[in-house]
């Protein structure tokens, strides 16, 4: 695996802006997980709740740690766990924990578009919190770009970033032009990913997060694995590449990209 060391010799610092460390799949390696990206210079890492009954889980664990910042909110591939009564729930959360962000929250089409009146609800609804709050959110989007950014656009006043990006050049520079940042995830290492590399090597610096999405979406080195934190270092590496700027560079500067998203 590769390690962040600069030119200097010193390890990089950065940041995971989207690990679900909190996943179930990490009970009993979680201590260790964090201890090898911390090796690796990935020493913060911010961790979006997905549902109501893993709030707490997400508080406890960065409450225990200092370098894990947490985010709290509905995840739309959980529709048919949401109620009503957790908006009320999410509002209190959000007064009394000071999380980062708003999130995961969104729109998902993946599938079916059956559950579209509820999840758009859902989706207004928090980005109305995040207002409320002056929070940035983070957002998952699936077959859903131009409707997500469209609320985005009528709604989101404090910035946020579409985590896993995928869309398309325009469709990117729409969210920048917003105040949103692109969360890029190690998919951007498959070559057949030609719109998502695309995305990287042109749009402005400061449009980038880099993420893992731990412990889903794993590089091709780790086809079939859990995914871990301390992989960013792989395609931090690409990105480097696709930008044809130094990695050191790179680092430096999504590190204060997401510093400036979330004030950290």
């Amino acid at each position: 695996m590769p390690s962040f060391s600069g030119s200097a010799g010193q390890i990089m610092q950065l940041i995971d802006s989207h690990c679900h460390l909190d996943d179930d799949r990490f009970d009993g390696l979680r201590d260790d997980v964090i201890a090898e990206a911390a090796a690796l210079g990935v020493t913060r890492m911010v961790v979006p709740a997905t549902t109501a009954n893993r709030w707490e889980k997400v508080k406890h664990l960065c409450d225990r740690h200092s370098g894990l910042h947490a985010a709290f909110g509905l995840h739309p591939m959980f529709i048919e766990q949401h109620r009503v009564a957790h908006l009320r729930e999410l509002d209190e959360w959000l007064e009394r924990e000071q999380p980062v962000a708003v999130g995961e929250c969104g729109i998902d089409f993946f599938t079916s578009r059956i559950d579209e009146k509820w999840q758009k609800q859902l989706f207004q609804e928090q980005l109305q919190l995040a207002d409320n709050h002056r929070l940035p959110v983070i957002v998952h989007v699936r077959k859903a770009m131009d409707e997500v950014i469209s609320l985005l656009r009528r709604q989101a006043r404090h910035g946020g970033v579409v985590h896993s990006f995928s869309g398309s050049e325009q469709q990117a520079q729409q969210l920048y032009d917003i105040g949103f940042k692109l969360g890029i995830a190690a998919t951007v290492g498959y070559q057949r990913a030609r719109k998502l590399r695309a995305v990287v090597a042109a749009m402005p610096l400061d449009a980038l997060l880099l993420e893992s999405d731990a412990p889903d979406q794993p590089g091709g080195a780790h086809r079939g694995q859990l995914n871990r934190p301390a992989y960013i270092a792989e395609h931090l590496q690409t990105m480097a590449e696709l930008r044809q700027i130094e990695a050191e560079d790179l680092a430096a500067a999504l590190t204060r990209n997401t510093e400036s998203l979330f004030k950290l």
